[in-house]
């Protein structure tokens, strides 16, 4: 198969996949390897040889980008089930001040959100958005609109939460990691400050009808998680499963900046790696662990760990096969003989992706692992990212903002984030479309700006 067919399989075989997760409730997993299997017998791909594609495309994935993932994992847990995410969320409302409320819950959920997932980061520092709103009158709309806001940008655009890990190794930037760390914040910044204006925005459009029973219930739940955690441990300790993985794998990339060689070189290239930083980080939430007195949760934190990054493991890895599949089809190989046409897109190309695939089935990370899978890697000479031009180390992590900020666009029904935001804000789905529906749109479309205006300069 060739040519305006190949691509008219591929369209309906997206649309399939989206119609399977989103109207049948398949599981992602199952969607993408059905859809993979089938575009590979329609493609006309020998049969002999479809097995072994589809082994290669998921073990190659476990391979670049499992072990970091599931390192990255077990940090979040950690820090969410010793208190550590509520000390640095204490640590971000004692640097910006209570007068700032909505800026205090931007970059408390930015923070928080780098090792912990939105959802469950949401559930966690509710209570202290909720306190500090009651304290001192602030709109809680408004604070919870920058709180998901925080989460979110680092969710989809900051290592080591599993999407950009996952788009990372997709796209052949496993070993530098600390470059798409670097990216994402960079990205970030901008849609923070538009999140941040919005937030002030929807302060004076929409408004919650607060109780004193309301109230009540605020302060007692409050308390209620700081029992249930106890003594908070230090600024340090909470930090440290953070920084220190970051701090090792900056020390291996200016070592290979410096062109370290011989016996110095061994250790930092060592150090620097990114699956042995993330090692380091797991130590030092051992410490925490110590620290709070809750070794003996220790195995249960890492099972319960394993249960929630499983998922997300087996469709990084489907994605690999859906993208090996597209390679061997002759897709990539159409693309470039109309390079002229499919290049005018850029950088664009795959946040379209993204954003259609966000749209149509929910998951921001599911919309991510896909879209990067179809990229393929940068240094390869069969891939997407080879036919839009995207070669570089560079390159490669713009397209995994560009990946992204698509993911982003939009949260609605569909998605499990905007009903916990919106059921903890005791928000109606109508208030949700007006505040976290256009709020991930506007997050969606300033991550994608910034992306084409860094390309411009940087690829």
């Amino acid at each position: 198969m060739s040519g305006i067919s190949l691509i008219i399989t591929f369209i309906i075989a997206i649309i399939i996949m989206i119609w399977m997760i989103s109207k049948l409730k398949v599981h992602p997993f199952l969607a993408l390897m059905s859809v993979s299997l089938g575009l590979a017998i329609i493609a006309g791909i020998s049969l002999n040889k479809i097995p072994s594609i589809i082994g290669d495309g998921f073990s190659g994935t476990f391979k670049s980008i499992g072990i970091v993932i599931i390192f990255g994992a077990i940090i979040g847990t950690v820090l969410e089930k010793t208190g550590a995410a509520l000390k640095l969320a204490d640590i971000v409302v004692n640097i910006v001040g209570q007068k700032r409320p909505e800026l205090a819950m931007l970059i408390m959920g930015w923070v928080v959100g780098i090792p912990v997932f939105c959802d469950s980061g949401f559930v966690v520092l509710n209570p202290i958005r909720e306190a500090i709103s009651k304290k001192i009158l602030a709109n809680p709309i408004s604070m919870s609109v920058a709180l998901s806001a925080g989460l979110y940008a680092s969710h989809v655009f900051i290592p080591p939460t599993p999407g950009p890990i996952a788009a990372a190794g997709a796209v052949g930037l496993s070993s530098n990691i600390l470059l798409v760390i670097i990216m994402g914040v960079v990205v970030s910044i901008p849609v923070l400050i538009a999140s941040y204006i919005f937030a002030k925005f929807t302060s004076k459009k929409v408004m919650l009808e607060p109780s004193a029973e309301d109230d009540q219930l605020i302060t007692q739940s409050y308390d209620d998680l700081l029992k249930h955690y106890g003594p908070l441990p230090s600024g340090f300790l909470s930090l440290a499963p953070i920084i220190m993985p970051i701090f090792f794998m900056a020390l291996g990339s200016i070592g290979k900046i410096m062109g370290l060689e011989g016996d110095i070189a061994v250790p930092v290239q060592f150090l620097g790696n990114p699956i042995i930083a993330l090692a380091i980080g797991v130590i030092f939430s051992i410490f925490l662990l110590v620290n709070t007195k809750k070794t003996v949760e220790f195995n249960e934190l890492t099972n319960e760990t394993l249960k929630i990054v499983g998922p997300i493991l087996f469709i990084t890895a489907a994605g690999g096969v859906l993208g090996k599949v597209i390679t061997e089809a002759g897709f990539v190989e159409y693309i470039k003989q109309n390079a002229v046409t499919i290049s005018a897109a850029g950088i664009f190309f795959p946040f379209l992706i993204s954003a259609i695939l966000k749209t149509a089935q929910g998951s921001s990370t599911v919309a991510i692992i896909t879209t990067a899978s179809i990229m393929g890697m940068f240094n390869a000479s069969d891939s997407l990212m080879n036919a839009l031009g995207l070669t570089s180390e560079m390159g490669a992590a713009l397209t995994v903002m560009a990946i992204a900020s698509g993911a982003m666009c939009v949260s609605h029904a569909n998605d499990s984030y905007f009903w916990v935001v919106t059921n903890f804000t005791k928000m109606t789905p109508q208030q949700g479309y007006k505040t976290q529906s256009l709020l991930t749109f506007i997050m969606g479309i300033v991550g994608m700006i910034t992306v084409y205006i860094l390309s411009l300069f940087l690829h």
